[in-house]
């Protein structure tokens, strides 16, 4: 298992960690095979979409504030329920196809490590088989 250390800026972010997994994956040197990408945290996740043009990433973070905004009179106490709740729409796990040695995303594609109740240190785990 490889561990990869994130640290965010704002309170929702999407930061774009595909070249830290693929590096992880060279230096298994596993040639055919799966990754898994797991988020520890329950108000963080992870996906897959659109890398190519950042604007992407920045509308998803912010149709996600509004869906859910922050401070909506929520019952939980420590006042971050919509980071629990954003969490469930994106998950905490990818799981990605590796052959030759390489992750299999489309052109378009990037993993994405999502935050939703930053600034924070975040940790992302890598398994690769």
């Amino acid at each position: 298992m490889k561990t990869l250390s994130i640290k965010t800026s704002r309170r929702i972010e999407l930061v774009d960690i595909t070249s830290e997994v693929q590096k992880a994956v060279k230096d298994t040197g596993v040639q055919s095979g799966v990754c898994v990408v797991f988020v520890p945290h329950t108000t963080a996740g992870v996906t897959i979409n659109e890398g190519a043009d950042p604007s992407v990433a920045r509308d998803i973070e912010g149709h996600l504030a509004k869906l859910v905004p922050h401070g909506a009179g929520f019952s939980h106490a420590e006042g971050n329920s919509d980071s629990h709740i954003k969490t469930v729409f994106t998950g905490s796990s990818e799981t990605i196809l590796v052959e030759d040695g390489r992750l299999v995303l489309g052109t378009w594609q990037a993993v994405f490590f999502c935050e939703y109740d930053g600034p924070r240190s975040r940790k992302v785990h890598l398994t690769v088989r």
